[in-house]
């Protein structure tokens, strides 16, 4: 059963090398412009999983992909991908888990199905269609890409480290988890 299962939450975001527009202070009546030359048609995908479980403390887990824009590349994550999100998470946490997720055609496919049935520790509930303020992970995203606003970078590696480090940052404040959890209004507690 789902007793004793960690209660994950699972969803994926972007990020190109186009820099994000933000706001910032300057002189009155002096506009500050950044210009950024940032080529390529790259893109840092990443996956986040936010697991919680009473009386313990929410653990933020994550994954990065790479694409560098080659014919033929994937541009998102694959049912494989996903998979090895999720062993990771269950070898992390140590007990079964019971999966929240949007409506990703990855997550519906035949593949990600036969995935699910042969994983016996895992249950899977599927987010109703648009409703992204039932996720906690879409509260991951708006601090990352706010953070990015301020940092400039001409390469996908160097795209790279700097996604790297801002989820690194969260999985240390679970505070800051437990926050992008109540957010959502839901209630976590076994009843």
């Amino acid at each position: 059963g789902e007793l004793g299962a960690w209660r994950c939450f699972a969803d994926e975001a972007g990020q190109s090398l186009r820099p994000l527009r933000g706001r910032t202070w300057g002189r009155r009546g002096v506009t500050p412009v950044v210009t950024v030359r940032a080529g390529g048609t790259g893109r840092v995908m990443i996956a986040g999983l936010i697991a919680t479980k009473p009386g313990r403390p929410p653990r933020l887990i994550y994954r990065i992909r790479l694409r560098r824009g080659r014919a033929g590349e994937r541009k998102s994550f694959s049912e494989a991908d996903h998979a090895a999100l999720l062993d990771a998470a269950h070898a992390q946490l140590g007990g079964p888990l019971v999966l929240c997720w949007d409506n990703l055609n990855t997550h519906l496919s035949a593949a990600m199905r036969t995935l699910i049935a042969t994983h016996t520790w895992l249950r899977v509930i599927q987010l109703p269609a648009y409703a992204p303020e039932l996720n906690p992970v879409e509260g991951v995203w708006s601090p990352l890409k706010r953070t990015l606003v301020s940092l400039a970078t001409r390469t996908l590696d160097g795209l790279v480290r700097l996604i790297k480090t801002r989820p690194r940052k969260m999985q240390y404040r679970p505070a800051l988890i437990a926050g992008f959890l109540a957010k959502t209004g839901l209630d976590l507690q076994p009843p």
